[in-house]
């Protein structure tokens, strides 16, 4: 079963070292193929494509409590948010 991180701006996350629990493969997510969903991404094993890790993506309170620590991410995907054309 796959490792389920619930708060995007975790520090570390993308270092951090994970074993596939089908095949024992070790690496780090970015070393992982990685499926966009519409709720999460999914970063799979590059050897035997088994689901090791679901990163849920942000909320906007989540984005918005992570910028106010300082989070430069979270700055960044506000800025983007902030310069998005709005509907009339």
């Amino acid at each position: 079963m796959a490792l389920t991180l619930d708060n995007y701006f975790i520090a570390g996350w993308r270092e951090q070292v994970h074993t596939c629990p089908a095949c024992e493969w070790q690496g780090t997510s970015r070393q992982m193929s990685m499926e966009l969903h519409e709720d999460e991404a999914e970063f799979d094993c590059p050897q035997c494509e088994n689901p090791i890790l679901l990163v849920l993506h942000p909320s906007l309170a989540q984005m918005q409590a992570a910028a106010a620590e300082g989070h430069p991410e979270a700055i960044e995907h506000l800025a983007i948010l902030a310069s998005a054309p709005r509907p009339d």
